[in-house]
């Protein structure tokens, strides 16, 4: 029997500019597993501190009885351009997903898995969590686990159309699962979805 695993890195920090006068850091989140809890086995995302600060506090409250790991401290003196203090953060946010990671209470919580395999907003993941959203959370991270893709993109799929006759026609939501608060860990047996 294979020995499980979860990959998790924190990578390339990059500066994002807000507006002219806000910038921020954002992290790439690389995820490799071979885990049956995990709806893709590889994934890539981009994420930035606030968006860990909320993931840090839903889990929290979903999971009262279990200490969650600190995320690096938000310092008032953090300077995005010092190499320094980014890698110091990125080595947290690592520190604080690996940690996490080897919770199987935690690994439950369908945010965490939005949080690391989609780049659905906050709101949105609470909107799908608790099945607001036309799309399940497997479907979310069946279609959106690749970088730069963000829903809402329904619409426009619909628009531009016929081309392409949706050539993965079988993960149309078709109620794949009840979108319920937590993914089961009974998780997909048929290995079919594996991505090589």
């Amino acid at each position: 029997h294979l020995q499980e695993f979860v990959t998790v890195l924190v990578r390339d920090p990059r500066t994002q500019k807000e507006d002219s006068w806000h910038s921020y850091i954002d992290y790439e989140i690389f995820i490799h597993t071979n885990s049956m809890c995990f709806t893709r086995k590889t994934s890539c995302v981009r994420r930035r501190f606030r968006e860990f600060v909320w993931l840090r506090q839903r889990l929290q409250s979903n999971a009262v009885l279990i200490q969650l790991p600190e995320l690096p401290s938000k310092t008032p003196f953090f300077n995005m351009n010092n190499p320094h203090h980014v890698d110091h953060r990125r080595q947290g946010l690592q520190e604080f997903l690996e940690k996490i990671l080897q919770d199987t209470l935690l690994l439950s919580d369908s945010r965490l898995h939005l949080f690391l395999q989609t780049q659905l907003s906050p709101e949105d993941m609470e909107a799908c969590v608790s099945g607001q959203t036309k799309y399940s959370v497997a479907d979310a991270i069946q279609k959106f686990a690749s970088l730069n893709r963000r829903f809402p993109i329904e619409d426009e799929e619909r628009k531009k159309g016929k081309n392409d006759a949706d050539s993965d026609s079988e993960s149309s939501s078709s109620g794949l699962e009840p979108s319920d608060d937590s993914i089961s860990c009974r998780c997909k047996a048929s290995p079919a979805s594996e991505e090589s």
